[in-house]
């Protein structure tokens, strides 16, 4: 009992361990110095996920598609995504606003079930914080733990920062003309993986938790004010 205690010990200082920087992607060992946490997306998100990619400039959503996608493209991609097949991840700012996500989509054919695609997207005012290469590694250690071996990210040759972000974890980048393609060989899942991802989990429903409740209060607050001061014009008469 005491071992199992300290095994489950040491696993758990482990994931912790890996919110903070340690050493390659593949295994689980290099990692951002950035603790960001990283929320799963459900279907109860779609409207703030279309909102998020609606976002995107023009020049980004060609980046993120692979195709200038128009808003009904935009949306008609968010109504087919499949979170029973999926797994979405998020990062949300103190407005709750979703400023980042990445859509980990796994291969529909039994043939091909240790296979993943990765494709990420960033507001344009949150980028610069490492946020692209953090749901990266969030999306590896969460592919391990479900049997992934083999990540694979398709991009635009021009894609420079997401192509830069595999090459950093370690994948061989292939270039075929306009188009890239980037392969990532995942290890095995194991007790310190799973850990991580546990710890990670929590870890961010705590902060979604702070973030919304602080939202709520100043939403009241702010209420509070407008019933005190009633609208503009409303407030005490200055004197004479």
């Amino acid at each position: 009992m005491t071992e199992t205690k300290e095994r489950l010990k040491t696993s758990w200082n482990a994931g912790m361990d890996r919110l903070l920087p340690s050493a390659s992607l593949a295994s689980g060992a290099s990692r951002s110095p950035l603790m960001i946490p990283i929320r799963s997306l459900g279907p109860h998100h779609r409207e703030r996920i279309a909102q998020h990619l609606l976002q995107l400039a023009p020049a980004d959503r060609y980046l993120r598609f692979g195709y200038s996608a128009s808003d009904e493209q935009v949306r008609r991609y968010v109504e087919q995504l499949d979170f029973e097949r999926d797994d979405i991840f998020g990062i949300y700012n103190r407005r709750l606003e979703l400023i980042a996500m990445a859509h980990l989509a796994f291969a529909p054919s039994e043939a091909l079930s240790e296979c993943a695609e990765f494709g990420v997207s960033v507001l344009a005012h949150a980028r610069g914080r490492g946020y692209g290469a953090r749901l990266f590694e969030r999306a590896c250690i969460h592919a391990r733990n479900e049997g992934v071996r083999m990540l694979f990210i398709h991009a635009l040759s021009e894609n420079t920062p997401m192509l830069n972000i595999a090459r950093s974890a370690g994948a061989v980048v292939r270039r075929e003309g306009s188009e890239s393609e980037a392969f990532l060989e995942l290890a095995p899942a194991s007790l310190d993986s799973r850990m991580t991802e546990v710890v990670e989990q929590q870890f961010a429903e705590l902060d979604y938790r702070f973030k919304q409740q602080a939202h709520q209060f100043w939403s009241f607050l702010g209420s509070m004010q407008a019933l005190r001061w009633g609208p503009p014009g409303d407030g005490p008469a200055p004197r004479a």
